[in-house]
């Protein structure tokens, strides 16, 4: 009896290790903003409005190019205004902008990039770590776009 409970204290140690572990990979992985504030890629179905897709989400807005710019500026203060969320990368000149946001409990961070086109203005977002996103990018992408209207 006493080597069981001896066993399972040394097996919630580990777990305990273990878990702060991860945390920590997740909290101070380096971040390299090369990788991240990069074109997004093309849509291959294009259509207004958020498109989730497997780990993440975009948008393709249809705007005149004068209009792009403003909306990528007001997208900027309506994203760094956003909980958890800073600038990563890019600026309005440049036409392309990553922010980094990173869930509440655990620190997960998603990347969204806003990058100014031809057509107008892409948003893609996308998680790090893991495959699946439960919606959230596409979450926080539509109430980007509810705070520019």
């Amino acid at each position: 009896m006493k080597r069981l409970g001896r066993n399972m204290t040394l097996f919630i140690a580990f777990a305990i290790i273990a878990l702060l572990g991860l945390m920590a990979l997740v909290r101070l992985a380096p971040v390299d903003p090369a990788v991240w504030n990069v074109a997004p890629p093309a849509a291959t179905n294009p259509a207004q409005g958020v498109q989730p897709f497997t780990g993440g989400a975009r948008a393709d807005l249809t705007l005149p190019p004068d209009q792009a710019r403003a909306t990528l500026a007001a997208l900027d203060r309506i994203a760094t205004q956003t909980p958890r969320t800073r600038r990563l990368a890019g600026s309005v000149d440049e036409g392309r902008i990553t922010w980094e946001t990173r869930s509440a409990l655990w620190g997960f961070p998603d990347y969204t990039t806003a990058q100014i086109t031809p057509m107008g203005l892409t948003l893609y977002a996308r998680l790090r770590f893991g495959r699946e996103d439960m919606g959230v990018n596409a979450d926080r992408l539509r109430a980007w776009l509810a705070a520019l209207a």
